[in-house]
């Protein structure tokens, strides 16, 4: 499981008590340490996180719980990294070494620019690097938010990007996302980010050559070792799914080992390959079904299947009901 450091949770246990709920239940619940919250040395599991905020937001009834606590957090919270970003030549090499370095963060999480989408247009994107059958909307607000204001701390105050997209629907007031970002909001898009003007890329920083590189220095001793999940068959198919090609070969050839290697680690473990192939369609089909509006026959494509049909068929299978039905099903109020 990889870990994320502890100043993720910045100010979560002032937000918690400031809505009037108790932060150290919801911690004993998540089976996190009090005292690595808010501690950039200290390391807790990826998974506790994103459900710790889940459930906060359910507990408090904030379902902005996210973006609020993003306001708790900026560029400090990268440690080291966020000097390294800093003392950059400009705002666009700045966002390239926190895209290089961010394992250093933690290694479960993407946040990078492609400067060049569009003539006009950079995008930044936020994301896992794996996906969960956990939910994890209110971590996925809670990076833009963050990334918005780390934004305006490179570039100035009044940045504001031109488009955010998120890839889940409106956990609330739609208004309410364009009173935060400042600009138009798109919902259940299937990647979490915004559009920015080009330009910024170029706005000058610090340019403090020494300062830059003895954080670049001490990044290097910094890493937190990536989750061996992520070198993984499970991680390989993971990736490969949306692609439609996900055979024996093809997913070996990924991993650089012959099949039969493949197929022998996999029976050591007690599975084989299509058992593996099947669980993780089910585990994404559960996370699409409950955490997007996506269509049906999107989520049977992000599946690797052909037709929606054999989808049908698969999710009948794997939950006793069809697509639209198990969507329905997790989606209703769990106990907390």
């Amino acid at each position: 499981m990889s870990s994320i450091r502890g100043s993720s949770l910045q100010g979560f246990s002032e937000l918690v008590e400031d809505l009037g709920a108790d932060p150290w239940g919801l911690l004993a619940d998540a089976a996190i340490d009090p005292a690595a919250v808010g501690d950039p040395e200290s390391l807790i599991a990826t998974r506790r996180v994103l459900s710790l905020l889940e459930h906060a937001a359910r507990t408090t009834g904030a379902p902005d719980f996210g973006r609020r606590l993003a306001l708790h957090q900026g560029i400090e919270i990268l440690g080291v990294l966020g000097i390294a970003a800093r003392s950059s030549s400009t705002v666009g090499d700045a966002l390239a070494a926190v895209d290089e370095h961010l394992a250093t963060y933690s290694p479960e999480l993407l946040a990078r620019v492609d400067p060049q989408p569009t003539e006009r247009f950079a995008r930044f994107e936020w994301r896992l690097r794996t996906q969960h059958a956990l939910p994890h909307q209110q971590s996925a607000e809670l990076g833009l938010g963050v990334a918005l204001r780390i934004f305006r701390v490179l570039a100035d105050d009044s940045f504001t990007p031109d488009v955010v997209v998120l890839g889940h629907p409106p956990l609330g007031d739609p208004a309410a996302y364009v009173e935060y970002f400042g600009c138009p909001v798109r919902f259940d898009t299937g990647r979490h980010g915004f559009l920015f003007r080009r330009r910024v890329l170029e706005r000058p920083l610090s340019d403090d050559v020494a300062v830059h590189q003895l954080a670049l220095h001490h990044l290097t001793a910094q890493s937190i070792p990536v989750d061996v999940e992520d070198r993984s068959p499970a991680a390989a198919v993971r990736r490969m799914l949306p692609t439609g090609t996900v055979s024996l070969e093809q997913v070996a050839a990924q991993l650089a080992i012959h099949p039969r290697s493949l197929q022998r680690q996999l029976a050591a473990e007690g599975t084989t390959y299509q058992q593996l192939v099947d669980d993780i369609r089910r585990d994404e089909a559960a996370h699409l079904l409950r955490d997007t509006d996506l269509p049906l026959a999107q989520i049977a494509h992000l599946l690797g299947y052909t037709e929606q049909s054999v989808f049908s068929r698969s999710c009948t299978r794997w939950f006793g009901a069809s697509p639209s039905r198990t969507r329905a099903t997790l989606r209703q109020p769990q106990l907390s």
